[in-house]
């Protein structure tokens, strides 16, 4: 448990920040107390670090001082939000994925070329599949559904079913897969003609 032992750390790190913004500001003990509404000898001993810090001394002189909790504590900064993960191919299909692999659910980028085997499959899970370019067709069950961009379909991945270009052109499809069974919000139903 790693976090148990940098605790400490963190906090005996707090007393020397504040007395580094305070001398910074050219502010005495004295002032800072009639700002803050802190004792001088409170101030002192969390400076030296005899006092732990706690909320409510530490909210009033993040007020004096104009600057985030998180600095007075020296939170860490939040690292780079984007996931690197490198693509690969599976099956012919360019996958992308979106999510690390412990989650419960999987999520994926994937280009689809145009493939000439459509061969049903099947597996425990639910799958939810959002068209982000070209047609896609979707064979399910007894469904066959032509899909264009912007359009979803959500099924129990225990039916057979296969998914790819509905033509000679790749599609572009993000695919949510849950392993566990959890079914999404979006159920597949075949396309309306229109001219009935």
């Amino acid at each position: 448990m790693e976090s148990a032992s940098v605790i400490p750390d963190v906090l005996a790190e707090v007393g020397p920040r504040l007395k580094r913004l305070r001398t910074r500001r050219g502010i005495t003990l004295t002032a800072l107390a009639a700002k803050t509404g802190i004792s001088k000898s409170t101030l002192s001993r969390l400076e030296s670090g005899q006092r732990k810090p706690s909320l409510e001394l530490l909210l009033p002189l993040a007020e004096v001082y104009q600057v985030p909790l998180d600095e007075l504590v020296g939170a860490p900064e939040v690292g780079d939000p984007r996931i690197r993960f490198k693509p690969r191919t599976r099956n012919g299909r360019l996958v992308f994925p979106l999510t690390q692999q412990s989650s419960g659910l999987a999520v994926w980028k994937v280009v689809i070329p145009p493939e000439r085997e459509r061969a049903l499959r099947t597996h425990a899970g639910y799958e939810w599949v959002y068209v982000l370019s070209g047609q896609m067709r979707l064979i399910l069950g007894e469904h066959d559904i032509t899909m264009g961009p912007g359009e979803v379909a959500e099924f129990d991945t225990r039916l057979p079913h296969w998914f790819g270009p509905a033509g000679d052109e790749p599609v572009e499809i993000l695919s949510v897969h849950g392993s566990d069974g959890h079914r999404m919000h979006v159920r597949a139903a075949p396309r309306r003609d229109p001219a009935t």
